[in-house]
């Protein structure tokens, strides 16, 4: 009984379940959506928001019912669950999509219901529900869903708003990021207008960090969109304070994007303004500022180019690459103005020696300071009291804790030293020598102390505090004080001569040149210092040699001199990855210095990366038709006997190494002489063709095909290779090769590489012989080169003799084949079979 009762229970509360299926199934979708939407239960709610769109495209037929659900959508969007109201914002831009498609019969749905909802989320009090409705006005922006009207009246000044100073920090910094992310899309003008104004304020945001940095990091991309004449007339005030400013991070931010600003100003900001506060960036107290600048420092040189200028003379007269521009070259920077002075490179040392110095200073400072809040802590910073500790109980570690901290700190700079001080502390640091760290700051103090020498007025130059030294809208210009500072120098009596037996000066004046300011040319080639890269980043030589074909460029090809020791070094670096950096763009070096020097300089670094590891030739490999084609032909045709080393690497599993070969033995082609590629090529691709990995093989027989076009031009090759062909692969013993010669003569034909009396003579025979072949596989690819390609050509069908006897009885017996693919293929079938690829799906996956 009690079995029957529980029976009974459990069929009574099928039938409820289904009563409650089908009531749903009776109402309308309009009474669907009315039923959840005011549910108790928050699934629910969000099962609603979920499948508003397939509501939609139910009644969307009916105008008046679209409006409805559109008013519904209204509705749940005043939902009390974030998660509801978030599960609805990542509707919006399908709904929106829906409702652009469908114009005619929901007009204006999208600005009159979706667009406020999105823009009211903007400031909802929940995070999750902010963060969907940003990404979905970003969606929306991207697809140019928004008409520009409302873009203008309705989105904008709502993020202007958020952005105000009482706003929620959170808010305003979030606001601040979607503000820049869309400048480039809404453009100039509503930029300017409506943007710019508190662009410009937020960058002064003293309070917050976070809305300084999100300015910083989109600097770049605001200048771009505004032009050169606002960037230079309110950005980049703006841009100096933030280089200055108290957090790392913000000025980490401003010089990674430093390129971009540096492109949208003139040639004399350029060289005049930015050049003295990137060098200002590169001696920053904090080593992840240093080690952004550096990365920058590449690309902010190759801002510096200029079509119209030496750079772009010299590089036109290759001919062949004139309108191309290297991955780090910003080919719309206008005209440079030259400076033939360099005034920057001789005094630029003694500003470096004073940053490093404060290096080793501020970070213990700010981290031993129990208030780190700039606006309460003014008193500038005492030298001479961190001094006073003893140099062994600085920890390095500290060094790198005290930088990583978030908040914000102050930045006073250190007084000036005094060469007293200067020998007292190289004293205390001399015991601790065998520290790389420490070895670098005692160079440092060393070359400080050596500057003491020069006039006092130059030392009172640079040794001041930074924010009057990277200012460019004080009262003097940096650049005026760079020159006259150097003109001091240069009148001293430099007393500070090497040991060695090459002059210093002699040395300097070798990387003198007037494209770019000496200054940020003479940090560029410190990068290869090795105790850069233990004070400032372990892998700044490869940032080096990625930008080098940029700077390259930048300096024109009479300029080499100035990079030619720094390239050398770089080429022959300990890490694989700087090698393999410079060898993946020896190309476009060489196409930048023309034949003379790169066949001087070049050359030997291309001969010492062809012995080197795989990940290294690799680099070579894949550009090794656009270097060879740059030599001179006898140069060329030395490189002949290296090209089998190739099929050796380090791994023999590395099949795309042997891939990568055949591609660009295909393009060496018609750089040598048919006997040569008969004598050195064409071994090379009948190894190639019998590897063991299908792709190789498979790009090989195309190699094949060409060869066979080269060698025509001469008879007596052409039929040797040919018989070499039927021999090596049409009466081999594996049923793969006797497939290939199936494959190289469908190419043949197809791609015009013979002609076809030619194929007709020496091909065609031993190909019609496949037909009895044993292997059912071989037997597809003859019918399908038989009908697809052969019979397509009027010279098959019209030629009398025995050929085309032969090749109808061959199609004959193929279409009465045992085997149902090779009927099929031999008979008549759909056009949009292709043989390549029927050919490769029918063999790749078998041997």
């Amino acid at each position: 009984m009690a079995d029957l009762s529980l029976l009974q229970d459990s069929q009574e509360d099928t039938d409820g379940l289904l009563d409650f299926v089908s009531q749903d199934e009776m109402l309308t979708p309009i009474g669907r959506l009315d039923k959840y939407i005011s549910s108790e239960n928050v699934f629910n709610r969000q099962m609603v928001a979920r499948s508003l769109l397939d509501t939609l495209r139910a009644v969307s037929e009916d105008e008046r019912e679209c409006v409805s659900v559109l008013e519904r959508i209204d509705r749940l969007a005043d939902d009390s669950e974030p998660t509801v109201r978030a599960e609805l914002m990542e509707q919006i831009p399908h709904i929106a999509i829906f409702c652009q498609e469908n114009r005619p019969s929901i007009p204006f749905a999208f600005s009159k219901f979706l667009l406020p909802i999105v823009v009211r989320y903007l400031a909802d009090q929940n995070n999750l529900v902010r963060k969907t409705s940003q990404a979905a006005l970003l969606v929306l922006l991207e697809q140019e869903l928004i008409e520009r009207g409302d873009v203008e009246s309705l989105v904008c000044p709502v993020l202007v708003d958020l952005t105000a100073p009482d706003s929620n920090d959170d808010v305003k910094t979030e606001a601040m990021a979607i503000i820049c992310k869309m400048a480039p899309m809404v453009g100039k003008d509503i930029t300017e207008r409506l943007f710019l104004p508190r662009f410009c304020e937020m960058c002064c945001d003293c309070r917050m960090f976070h809305v300084r940095k999100v300015c910083a990091a989109n600097f770049g991309d605001i200048c771009s969109v505004v032009g050169g004449e606002a960037t230079e007339e309110l950005l980049l005030p703006r841009f100096f304070q933030l280089c200055s400013d108290n957090v790392w991070g913000v000025r980490k931010a401003c010089a990674e994007c430093f390129m971009t600003v540096s492109s949208a100003t003139s040639p004399e900001v350029r060289r005049t303004k930015l050049s003295s506060l990137f060098i200002s960036l590169i001696s920053d107290p904090s080593r992840w500022v240093r080690q952004a600048a550096f990365q920058s420092l590449g690309q902010f040189i190759s801002t510096f180019a200029s079509p119209s200028g030496n750079a772009g003379q010299y590089f036109r007269d290759e001919g062949n690459w004139s309108e191309t521009q290297t991955h780090s070259t910003n080919a719309e920077t206008p005209a440079v103005s030259h400076n033939p002075s360099g005034c920057e490179a001789e005094v630029e040392s003694v500003k470096w020696l004073h940053e490093e110095t404060e290096d080793r200073v501020s970070p213990i400072s700010a981290q031993d300071d129990p208030n780190p809040n700039p606006q309460e802590e003014q008193e500038i910073f005492n030298s001479f009291q961190y001094w006073r500790t003893p140099i062994p109980e600085i920890s390095l570690d500290l060094l790198e804790k005290g930088e990583e901290k978030g908040e914000e700190k102050n930045r006073s700079s250190a007084p000036a030293l005094g060469r007293k001080q200067l020998e007292e502390l190289i004293e205390n640091l001399e015991p601790h020598i065998d520290d790389p760290d420490v070895k670098a700051q005692v160079d440092v103090l060393t070359a400080a102390l050596r500057a003491t020498a020069l006039d006092s007025g130059l030392e009172d130059a640079f040794l001041e505090p930074r924010a009057a030294q990277s200012n460019p809208f004080s009262s003097q210009n940096p650049s005026e004080l760079l020159s006259e500072n150097t003109q001091r120098r240069d009148s001293a009596d430099d007393s500070d001569v090497s040991d060695g037996s090459v002059n210093p000066d002699d040395e300097r004046r070798s990387k003198q040149q007037d494209v770019v300011p000496q200054a940020l040319l003479d940090q560029y080639l410190s990068m290869t210092d090795p105790s850069r890269a233990q004070t400032v980043d372990m892998e700044i030589a490869k940032h080096c040699a990625y930008s080098l074909p940029g700077v390259a460029l930048t300096l024109g090809r009479q300029n080499w001199h100035c990079l030619r020791d720094t390239y050398e070094t770089l080429a022959s670096d300990m890490q694989w990855k700087v090698r393999r950096t410079l060898a993946f763009s020896i190309h476009e070096l060489a196409q930048i210095l023309g034949d003379q020097l790169t066949a001087a300089h070049l050359v030997p670094v291309f001969n010492s990366f062809l012995k080197d590891l795989d990940e290294v030739r690799i680099g070579v490999l894949k550009h090794l038709y656009d270097f060879l084609k740059l030599l001179h032909q006898d140069t060329r045709r030395k490189y002949l006997y290296q090209l089998q080393e190739f099929l050796v690497t380090d791994n023999s599993r590395n099949w795309r190494f042997r891939s990568e070969l055949a591609e660009q033995l295909v393009l060496l082609l018609e750089l040598y002489s048919a006997q040569d590629v008969h004598d050195y090529l064409r071994p090379l691709a009948f190894c190639l063709c019998t590897d063991r990995v299908s792709s190789v093989r498979w790009t090989s027989y195309r190699l094949v095909s060409e060869i066979i076009r080269k060698l025509s031009s001469c008879s007596s090759l052409l039929v040797g290779f040919l018989g070499e062909l039927v021999e090596k692969f049409c009466h081999s013993r594996k049923w793969s090769g006797r497939q290939a010669f199936a494959f190289v003569c469908q190419l043949s034909v197809e791609e015009e590489c013979v002609s076809l009396d030619q194929f007709s003579e020496h091909l065609l025979p031993p190909l019609l012989l496949l037909a009895s072949d044993p292997v059912p596989n071989v037997r597809v690819l003859l019918a399908k080169t038989l009908r697809q390609t052969l019979l397509e050509r009027e010279f098959f069908l019209s030629s009398a003799g025995c050929q085309q006897e032969a090749l109808e009885h061959t199609l004959v017996s193929l279409q009465t084949d045992v085997d149902k693919d090779v009927k099929y293929f031999a008979s008549v079938h759909p056009a949009n079979t292709r043989v390549n690829e029927d050919a490769m799906s029918t063999t790749s996956s078998t041997y």
